[in-house]
């Protein structure tokens, strides 16, 4: 029984040293505050550069190309004349000079004259380069570039009017006065 009573004081020293609490520890210290920190003073801040607005692009406007414009003046001339009459040199104010005006620069200008089929072909050759010529003088009278203007008489190869079925002579010459003529051709850039 001693035996049994040590066992008894051994288990019962055990249960009391398990109940026994550990000693309270004391509590942490509380974490000291974080020094704040000092707020830096404020800076200058410089402004942003200003914003610029795109300018649309202004894209120049493509060269013209030259053009050729033909201009045809009937009925200049009278019959078997190279003379440029008062109401031709009107016509050539309005239909060729007034219209160079509307060209930047001019390349070139080809004065065509014709003739009517009166007359041998050698007579009527001379008399349409004469024509040509008149014309040529009469525009370089108003300005034009006598370098740029060139001249050919084509003669009565290339009539415009036929009159077969005119008999009498002065009736016929009536009839082939659109013959008589000359044709402006004109290269040149428009404005």
């Amino acid at each position: 029984m001693k035996a049994q009573k040590l066992v008894f004081i051994v288990a019962a020293l055990a249960f009391l040293g398990a109940c026994v609490t550990e000693p309270e520890k004391p509590a942490p210290a509380p974490a000291a505050a974080p020094t704040p920190t000092p707020k830096p003073e404020p800076r200058a801040v410089p402004a942003p550069p200003p914003v610029q607005t795109a300018k649309p692009e202004v894209k120049p406007e493509p060269p013209k190309k030259p053009a050729v414009v033909n201009l045809a003046s009937t009925e200049l001339f009278e019959f078997n004349k190279a003379v440029l009459t008062k109401e031709a040199r009107a016509k050539l104010d309005t239909e060729v000079v007034a219209k160079l005006g509307d060209l930047r620069d001019v390349r070139y200008i080809i004065v065509n004259g014709h003739a009517d089929r009166l007359g041998s072909t050698q007579y009527n050759q001379k008399l349409s380069e004469k024509r040509a010529d008149a014309v040529r003088a009469y525009l370089v009278s108003k300005g034009v570039d006598a370098n740029k203007v060139e001249t050919l008489g084509f003669g009565k190869t290339l009539p415009v009017k036929a009159c077969p079925d005119q008999k009498e002579r002065k009736g016929l010459i009536e009839c082939l006065s659109p013959n008589r003529r000359v044709v402006v051709e004109v290269q040149g850039t428009p404005r």
